[in-house]
């Protein structure tokens, strides 16, 4: 009968062996997400990659996640205890796949994210987890009062047993979709992809044996936690404390936001201040604010340390339950991505007090995303878009900042304007870099981006964004990047809260943010502000007037 491992006593691998080890397993994962993307169906996934693939041991830990979104790590590491907590172990049997995304019962951070998760088996002992994400661009044209309204909520539960498909469950949860077809692919999508992981673990446990590539995983935690320790032990004790706020169409107010940052030898604990959890979709669950953490804090002490949970160990976070960075059910969470990016802003704040030679100044700070839904006329089935749109990144002390990116805890792709044509009933009348949206300073700040959209059919519309009334701040004298914001064309009726209706031949225009400079403007190589003015960066009035002549080269 097949069972779950027993701990096996720690077996000693030599260096070399846990490298080409590591090495494999996140070889894996990267191919477990290629297979996603190239067998998906929606215009989401295998054209904009918003999934991410991830290997955990028995015990729930990560081993190593795919470079893809840094924000779906709070999915993994949420859903695998949830899953332990609800099924036995003992019960548990090769093919047996688990579904989930519920924030509160399910370890999700917000329900378009299905999780599908598989034990690995080798020997008859469960060895790892293969879990992988994809965001289902489906849930739309929902409100975003509470988690009710926000979509099906779908706690760990079996979708396979034993490899057997069950029917009733996967036909519920395509009952509750609007694009059924899509759901049904991209599932198969990921259940391919796992598949693949667990093939390749099994292989690979072949090859070296079961106990070494075990002993090997728990060597990797390990090291990634000196290597953070270490990281941390070099900056200097104390507490630092950075503050900014957030906006976004869904709520009339700024909300304001805190990070403490206390260091002490080699462990860091991280403390948040925020209000109460919002009637709006932008709360974030603990798993959300820990994701953050790690992502924010792994970049500034050291982006070599290995993405799984030995990194973790050096750091602590508190913040208030309840509040709308650690909210509580059944507060809603659909847009908690743009949040996240609030919060890293207020960690490299902070520690911009430390190594400010580490810290890019403020990148855009938002998601900035356009959700259109209407029906096809040929057969009044629903159509679904979802784009998330990038913009500036924030200059380095040595570089430039990058123009037009996805930064921080999203890191998807656009969809291409040849792709987004023959697909949707709309027209992208113009894709462009906005002037003058980096920040100034001796490096630049990244510009943001312009696109702007003609509906060739009645449709809704909901709009998502932040830095509409907050500019992205620069560092160490740089100058600020310039805001985001949405303008429609002439009929358009006025949005509520981000929200709204298109007809046919309307337009809709989304500039997201710039981002901050990095130090003093005076200090910038003439020869780089002569490069901006002749890319049309900026034009030569506003350089003079921010550079001044000298800096100019006149």
């Amino acid at each position: 009968m097949s069972h779950a491992m027993e701990p096996a006593p720690r077996i000693a691998v030599d260096p070399i062996t846990t490298e080409v080890i590591g090495s494999a397993l996140s070889s894996i994962t990267e191919e477990m997400g290629e297979a996603l993307v190239r067998a998906s169906y929606s215009t989401n996934i295998k054209e904009r990659r918003d999934c991410s693939t991830a290997l955990f041991n028995t015990r729930g830990d990560a081993l190593c996640q795919a470079e893809h979104i840094p924000m779906h790590l709070g999915s993994f590491i949420g859903i695998l205890p949830h899953i332990l907590q609800r099924h036995a172990v003992a019960d548990m049997r090769p093919g047996d796949v688990f579904v989930g995304n519920d924030a509160y019962e399910g370890g999700g951070t917000h329900l378009p994210d299905i999780v599908l998760a598989e034990p690995i088996f080798v020997d008859g002992a469960m060895v790892a987890w293969a879990v992988n994400t994809a965001h289902h661009a489906d849930f739309a044209d929902r409100g975003h009062a509470h988690i009710y309204q926000e979509g099906l909520r779908i706690p760990p539960i079996r979708l396979y047993r034993a490899g057997v498909l069950q029917t009733d469950v996967q036909e519920l949860i395509l009952l509750n979709c609007q694009v059924p077809r899509e759901r049904l692919s991209d599932l198969r999508a990921q259940m391919a992809a796992n598949r693949l992981g667990i093939e390749r673990v099994t292989a690979l446990c072949a090859k070296y044996g079961r106990d070494t590539v075990l002993a090997a995983g728990d060597a990797l935690l390990d090291y990634a936690e000196r290597k953070m320790r270490a990281g941390i032990a070099a900056f200097p004790d104390g507490t630092y404390r950075f503050s900014d706020v957030f906006d976004n169409p869904e709520i009339d107010r700024d909300l304001p936001m805190s990070c403490a940052i206390t260091i002490a030898g080699d462990s860091m604990h991280l403390h948040f201040e925020s209000p109460d959890q919002v009637r709006a979709g932008l709360n974030m669950v603990r798993t959300a604010l820990l994701s953050t953490v790690y992502y924010a804090v792994k970049a500034v002490v050291d982006p070599t340390v290995l993405p799984n949970a030995g990194l973790a160990r050096p750091l602590s976070v508190t913040a208030r339950e309840g509040s709308v960075l650690n909210c509580a059910h059944p507060a809603a969470v659909n847009g908690r991505v743009s949040t996240c990016q609030r919060v890293v802003d207020l960690i490299f704040g902070a520690l911009a007090q430390v190594v400010p030679e580490r810290v890019v100044a403020a990148c855009n700070g938002a998601v900035a995303s356009a959700t259109f839904v209407g029906e096809n006329p040929q057969d009044r089935s629903i159509w679904v878009y979802l784009e998330t749109i990038g913009g500036g990144s924030g200059a380095r002390a040595t570089k430039d900042g990058l123009d037009g990116v996805h930064v921080h805890m999203t890191n998807t792709s656009n969809l291409p304007v040849e792709a987004l044509e023959i697909e949707y009933p709309l027209t992208l009348l113009r894709y462009e870099l906005v002037d003058g949206s980096g920040g100034a300073g001796r490096q630049r700040g990244g510009m943001g981006l312009r696109r702007v959209y003609r509906a060739e059919a009645p449709c809704r519309l909901r709009l998502d964004g932040a830095r509409l009334r907050s500019a992205p701040w620069g560092l160490e004298g740089g100058r600020p990047g310039g805001m985001g914001r949405f303008a429609f064309g002439p009929g358009v009726a006025p949005f509520q809260h981000g929200s709204g209706f298109l007809e046919a031949g309307q337009t809709v225009e989304i500039v997201t943010p710039g981002a901050g400079g990095y130090g003093p403007p005076e200090a910038r190589d003439p020869a780089a502000v002569a490069r901006d003015i002749a890319e049309r960066r900026i034009d030569a009035e506003t350089a003079r007037g921010l550079y001044g002549a000298a800096a100019m080269g006149r």
